[in-house]
């Protein structure tokens, strides 16, 4: 049987997973009445992708094809494709570094309306870089703006930018609604639902354009591992592509790491994949994407040999981590109430855990304080991995998220974006407003479909921090940002504080309608009543530069008394409730996000008035 091994890959929302649906259900991979077939965004099994609608973990599936023949040929035997779906967000590229390498093609697809955007060109120059075969699918061509042929021309002036070499330039190109489940060789003259049409366009080009990758089948086993997972009944499993030999159930194989051998083990149980699901086999042969079980300790990287030829494969190495938060124990007056795990050991356990899987991640151990320093791609990662642990049942305190700086031939850098912006160009002044506040240099702007607008604007990391909250209260929640790492240079200038200043809490207690509404003249509130608060809490946004101290637990003093005007209340406004994403932007370097499984509250590192009175005193003498 001949293997395919393809990766899709595209900028995020561009129709990856969607099109994974539609070669799942035409390959007949579910049955009729299967409940697969009445779904979509299948490969998007975790709830928090389900939730953002984007794809965070890659994975791996695969469909059977039988290519099509003369009359004069013999009967077909289907061709199995892997299929590895790929995250779309920049923040997620370790993903894609991490897969890429299990695949001999990829299909790029891009957005017939919007082009290609920053994480295009991530993926694609990742792809190049591995050597893969690469299939263009211009797809959503069914979009009322859709402009294909252009599209088409952006995509040629990014292979050149890209290519090191000429083979690089020669891609087949195909026109795709992958919603509907059909791809065309030619763009037709005008797309409607009724067209005729499957995705019989794209399986050819995969099993003519992409090379079967059965080989060497003949020499010793060896496999890079590119993804754990874990099983409650055999334990640990690692999957990767087999690149030569054959293994079977129970033979002996050793793991390796630089040519060093760590441990001899037992294949005791190994697995192909056939749609969603994982086939116990017998026996599994070179090109295809497995999982074996039998081995306890083991991390991304390494490689599984035949005892007589122990040579490890390359290792997967991926892009450093721009920006880093600092995580520990709750600390605050409401400390362990509301979550199971809390404690600095449970949390080390946690990130060490995560950082076996994700490669992205760099995390270091403050042994003093018991916090643990934990460096990614970007604030959406770190979210990520917050939000998932908040979930588990952890409680634990997040600060201020910080880029980090390098000294490079003695100078200190940090880390330069490519940012692309598209809104309405009613707000170009806004716009250029905001990334002139911080400090960004515009690269490029043009008219986009309709009244749209495309900017492009270099700036350093630090200064894009919050950007995307920002920008979406500036223009009513229609801009669309895009970013793409570009490197680390010289450091520049840092941008001045934009937030006002914030409403702490005096006491302690649960808030009160009245003092509510005392408060609220003076900056917009985050909590609402029958609140408990502490306090340092931080409860709204100041209509000031500093901080404004208020007590929001006063209540109304009950008298006999009457006076003028006695039944006349100001009405209380509704409260800004903030999401964790909108929290880590927030927070100055004076506060911590505390976060639980049930609440998200942000508090001053010192929580007394007195402290941070005297904080400031010994700062300005210092």
């Amino acid at each position: 049987m001949e293997i395919r091994n393809i990766a899709i890959i595209a900028h995020v929302d561009h129709g990856k997973t969607t099109l994974v649906d539609a070669l799942l259900k035409q390959t007949h991979t579910f049955r009729d009445n299967q409940k697969e077939m009445g779904e979509t965004l299948i490969m998007d099994s975790n709830d928090l992708e389900k939730e953002k609608g984007i794809t965070i973990l890659a994975k791996n599936t695969s469909v059977f094809y039988s290519p099509t023949r003369k009359a004069s040929d013999e009967q077909a035997r289907p061709t199995k494709i892997n299929i590895i779906d790929t995250p779309g967000h920049a923040d997620f590229g370790g993903e894609v570094e991490r897969t890429i390498n299990m695949a001999d093609g990829a299909i790029l697809l891009v957005d017939a309306a919007e082009g290609p955007l920053p994480q295009t060109k991530f993926v694609l120059r990742k792809a190049m870089e591995a050597g893969l075969k690469i299939i263009l699918i211009i797809n959503k061509i069914d979009k009322k703006d859709a402009r294909p042929e252009e599209v088409l021309n952006e995509v040629e002036s990014l292979f050149l930018e890209l290519a090191e070499d000429d083979s690089s330039l020669e891609f087949i190109t195909l026109y795709a609604v992958g919603r509907d489940g059909k791809a065309f060789y030619n763009l037709p003259a005008k797309y409607s639902s009724d067209l005729p049409g499957n995705l019989i366009p794209l399986f050819e080009t995969i099993v003519r354009e992409i090379p079967n990758c059965v080989k060497n089948e003949d020499k010793p086993f060896q496999m890079l591992i590119s993804t754990l997972d874990y099983d409650n009944y055999v334990g640990k499993l690692c999957i990767g592509r087999v690149n030569q030999g054959v293994l079977k159930k129970n033979q002996s194989i050793v793991l390796v790491a630089e040519d060093k051998i760590i441990g001899n083990y037992k294949a005791q149980k190994i697995y192909t994949t056939e749609g969603l699901k994982r086939q116990e086999v017998d026996q599994i042969s070179s090109g295809d994407i497995v999982t074996i079980a039998g081995i306890p300790e083991l991390t991304i990287g390494q490689t599984i040999c035949d005892p007589s030829m122990p040579v490890s494969l390359p290792k997967i190495d991926v892009e450093e981590p721009t920006i880093k938060v600092t995580l520990g124990p709750n600390t605050s007056p409401f400390g362990g109430k509301e979550g199971k795990y809390g404690t600095s050991r449970q949390i080390k356990e946690r990130l060490w855990k995560e950082k076996e899987t994700n490669l992205g991640l760099r995390i270091e151990e403050d042994t003093k304080s018991g916090r643990f320093v934990v460096y990614g791609r970007g604030e959406l990662h770190l979210a990520i991995l917050i939000e998932t642990m908040r979930r588990e049942g952890f409680e634990m305190e997040v600060s201020k998220p910080q880029v980090i700086y390098k000294t490079i031939d003695g100078e200190i850098c940090e880390p330069y974006e490519e940012v692309t912006i598209e809104v309405d160009k009613d707000f170009t002044g806004l716009i250029n407003e905001e990334m002139g506040k911080r400090r960004g240099n515009m690269i490029d702007m043009k008219d986009e479909r309709g009244s749209m607008l495309r900017v492009v604007y270099k700036i350093s990391s630090q200064n894009l921090l919050g950007i995307r909250n920002s920008l979406l209260t500036k223009t009513r929640g229609t801009a669309q940002i895009h970013s793409y790492f570009l490197g680390f240079e010289k450091k520049g200038a840092k941008m001045e504080s934009l937030r006002s200043g914030a409403l702490v809490a005096t006491k302690s207690g649960t808030s009160m309608t009245y003092g509510l509404v005392n408060a609220q003249d003076r900056g917009s509130l985050f909590i609402g009543p029958r609140t408990e608060v502490y306090a340092g809490m931080v409860v709204g946004l100041a209509n000031k530069s500093n901080d404004i101290e208020v007590n929001i637990c006063k209540e109304k003093q009950q008298t006999n008394n009457r006076s003028k005007g006695e039944g006349v209340t100001a009405p209380l406004s509704p409260h800004n409730t903030l999401s964790l994403e909108q929290s880590l932007d927030f927070i100055n370097d004076d506060e911590l996000l505390e976060v639980t499984p049930i609440s998200l509250r942000i508090r001053k590192q010192l929580l007394t008035e007195a402290a941070r009175r005297v904080h400031r005193r010994n700062t300005r003498t210092n």
